[in-house]
């Protein structure tokens, strides 16, 4: 039986406008002046940390901080960001088109559905819940904090997979936006399915698949069954 494991930002949905949001709303709490979306997404996929450190390096480890102003440690910054993002995270988020006739297309077809992502859990169990397609992953959800190690390490979705009872094989995909995801299938020995129509940046990694939209994912998957 094949699997699919899938990223979230990017991936399955444009959250953009809410990740954005929620670092302007945490440097205006800081006295600091917002930063463009695009600036902000680009620190996107490597978990809060980077995200924080990129976003508001005023306050990163090392930086010289704002003059006249308190330092803020790492967890004060943390706290803020996650309590603002609690609130914003299923704001403006949209799914990207074919996204969940793709899944139920899969799920039919006897594939095993996996979510393999570096966002905090509690926002991809708002997501999910807010579009009622938690089932469509039952258990296997592995969700930055969930795991010892973030993507592009391979032991995320190696317990993803052990969620679902599955033992890995070079038959697998991972599918996601970001060179992250692919280094993560190729850590863990599975293929990599790139999706040109997010907003993560490949680098210089290695894919299996190059996909622009849903549609084409489900028909490449289906010829690789």
């Amino acid at each position: 039986m094949n699997a699919a494991f899938f990223d979230l930002d990017g991936t399955l949905f444009d959250t953009r406008r809410d990740l954005a949001a929620t670092v302007n709303h945490t440097r205006r709490d800081l006295g600091l002046a917002e930063i463009p979306v695009e600036t902000a997404i680009g620190y996107v996929g490597q978990g809060a940390k980077l995200l924080l450190e990129r976003s508001i390096p005023e306050f990163a480890p090392g930086a010289p901080g704002v003059p006249g102003r308190d330092a803020v440690p790492y967890e004060r910054l943390r706290e803020m960001f996650l309590s603002h993002y609690a609130e914003h995270c299923c704001e403006a988020l949209e799914p990207y088109p074919g996204v969940f006739e793709t899944l139920r297309a899969l799920k039919e077809r006897g594939w095993l559905l996996g979510l393999n992502t570096n966002k905090p859990n509690f926002a991809v169990r708002a997501i999910l819940e807010k579009f009622g397609v938690s089932g469509l992953f039952g258990g296997a959800v592995v969700a930055g904090g969930d795991c010892a190690e973030l993507k592009p390490s391979a032991l995320p979705l190696r317990e993803c997979a052990a969620k679902m009872r599955h033992e890995l094989s070079p038959e697998d995909w991972m599918v996601g936006d970001s060179w992250t995801d692919m280094e993560c299938a190729s850590n863990a020995g599975v293929k990599g399915a790139f999706c040109r129509f997010g907003f993560g940046r490949l680098r210089d990694s290695r894919f299996d698949a190059s996909v622009g939209s849903f549609f084409e994912l489900l028909d490449h998957l289906k010829s690789h069954a």
